[in-house]
């Protein structure tokens, strides 16, 4: 028998799904930045996490990985769990919502380039310019958010250590749910990214202890929403798209960051920002484009006709 192959419109469903969650997750980081520190706020979301995913997955059996899919999963959880989410929480205690969801956004170009190296999908022209004009586009992104404090420029830094964390997580993982499960894949990282935070337990607590009972919930939707579920979701599409394809969708979080922002928070990014926004999508889709097939040559038919 040959196994059922998923709906082609599921995919989408759940790459929509999980950008939905994500951008909102720009948006409750920056809320909680007041009761909670970048390192409690992680492990307080990832222990939720992590315990909602136990359901899901353990509910389909047990995973057994090998050895070699061992290496690749502690390095997601330490890499896309742990350091994405306080390098993330950090950076947003001095960056907006919206800016900090446009500086992920070089995570397309750098997965594209990944891809090109460790995946075997094909290195372009296209590539290398769509490299230089998303990372100019973060150097204006940065100008704009500058206002004469280190602090903002250390946001900045900190946003491109989870683009990167995030990219090289996700070229790591393409081929792991191409031999486990989904939720099996995203429940172990996710435990072992909850791990690698446990040294901000004292933190979490004594933090849990004076925050008001909304930020609570909020620490709970983080980690239910954007974590258990959009990182399954995210880990379902991965497994029936292309890394390359799949990472362009994320271009549309930083729009939905923004119009949350404005609703919930009142603050949007500096006008600057938007331009090296725009320019780093530009190098987004230059990355992206799909070089033309070569014409065939009409003095050689024959050559044509083999292609």
């Amino acid at each position: 028998m040959t196994p059922k192959t998923a709906p082609s419109w599921l995919p989408l469903a759940a790459v929509s799904c999980t950008l939905l969650f994500w951008a909102s997750a720009f948006v409750a980081i920056r809320h909680l930045g007041d009761d909670f520190s970048a390192g409690a706020l992680s492990l307080g979301r990832l222990l939720v996490g992590a315990a909602c995913l136990a359901v899901m997955a353990l509910s389909r059996g047990v995973p057994r990985p090998s050895r070699r899919d061992w290496v690749s999963i502690v390095a997601i959880g330490v890499l896309w769990f742990g350091l994405y989410n306080v390098a993330l929480n950090q950076g947003e205690r001095s960056v907006d919502a919206g800016t900090a969801a446009m500086l992920i956004q070089v995570s397309p170009v750098l997965i594209a380039l990944l891809a090109a190296i460790f995946l075997d999908e094909r290195f372009t022209l296209h590539l290398g310019i769509g490299l230089a004009l998303a990372f100019s586009g973060v150097a204006l992104i940065s100008l704009s958010t500058s206002s004469g404090s280190n602090s903002d420029l250390v946001g900045v830094l900190l946003c491109l250590v989870s683009a990167v964390a995030y990219s090289i997580s996700l070229i790591l993982q393409k081929p792991l749910v191409g031999r486990l499960a989904a939720v099996h894949v995203t429940w172990l990282a996710c435990t072992i990214g909850a791990i690698s935070c446990l040294p901000f337990a004292g933190d979490l607590v004594r933090e849990a202890k004076d925050a008001p009972a909304s930020s609570l919930w909020w620490l709970v939707y983080l980690g239910v929403f954007p974590t258990a579920i959009a990182f399954t979701t995210y880990a379902f599409a991965l497994k029936h798209m292309t890394a390359g394809n799949l990472g362009v969708t994320t271009y549309l979080v930083p729009p939905i960051t923004i119009v949350l922002g404005l609703i919930f928070l009142s603050e949007a990014p500096p006008t600057m920002a938007y331009a090296g926004g725009v320019l780093a999508l530009i190098g987004v889709a230059v990355a992206r484009r799909k070089p033309r097939p070569k014409a065939p040559d009409p003095a050689h038919p024959e050559a044509a006709a083999l292609r």
